[in-house]
């Protein structure tokens, strides 16, 4: 299951992994969390990887703590392989986090960052990140989603389309999510949608704040 999920990733050295979308996305993402992350603080990463982005953000951001996470062993040994690499003072050792459970190891955060997993996990995930994020995030503090979503007032790419259909050939439980659906969710969690930008390759991130 593991290693289906991240279908797209390869090796890069001992149990360190690559995942090629990482590296295209990690500077158009960075540009927008600048504007949206706070100055300094704790920044909690669900669903981590590879391990990549984590050290990159934490090196383009040196005032924030990074805290990267994953409910995968392979995932977090690469985690920790990147870090240990990096070896940058601001990343924490990675968390074992299911975002469909309620037991999470760790208490609070400034900011919650999740990228590209919604579409790869089933739905009480998406709900679990929701849930999560509304227990830790102190009031007006962000959680931020970046990835590929189907939206009611934009037109659904083709790519995504198949794309799509893919995630549901590999397994029933995955697919894009409507953007008003996490939406409708969070809000009755206490969450509050404050900006969509699209993002390159048919991409949205996603800007809510704890009211």
């Amino acid at each position: 299951m593991a290693d289906e999920r991240r279908f797209s990733e390869g090796e890069v050295a001992g149990v360190r992994r690559s995942a090629p979308a990482a590296l295209r996305n990690r500077e158009p993402i960075a540009e927008v969390l600048g504007e949206w992350l706070p100055k300094s603080g704790l920044v909690l990463e669900i669903a981590s990887g590879t391990g990549e982005h984590a050290v990159y953000f934490a090196e383009r951001f040196p005032t924030l703590e990074w805290q990267p996470s994953d409910v995968h062993s392979d995932a977090l040994a690469s985690i920790e392989a990147w870090r240990e690499a990096a070896a940058l003072p601001n990343v924490r050792p990675p968390l074992a986090i299911d975002a469909a459970s309620r037991d999470w190891p760790i208490d609070r955060a400034d900011a919650v960052l999740c990228i590209n997993m919604v579409h790869i996990s089933p739905w009480p995930s998406a709900l679990g990140l929701i849930g999560g994020a509304a227990r830790l995030l102190p009031q007006g503090a962000p959680l931020i989603l970046y990835g590929p979503w189907l939206k009611d007032d934009v037109a659904t790419a083709s790519t995504n389309v198949a794309f799509d259909a893919d995630l549901k050939r590999r397994d029933p439980q995955w697919g894009l999510r409507r953007v008003e659906d996490f939406d409708a969710a969070a809000r009755e969690r206490g969450l509050e949608l404050a900006e969509t930008r699209p993002m390159p390759a048919n991409n949205l991130m996603l800007l809510w704040r704890h009211s």
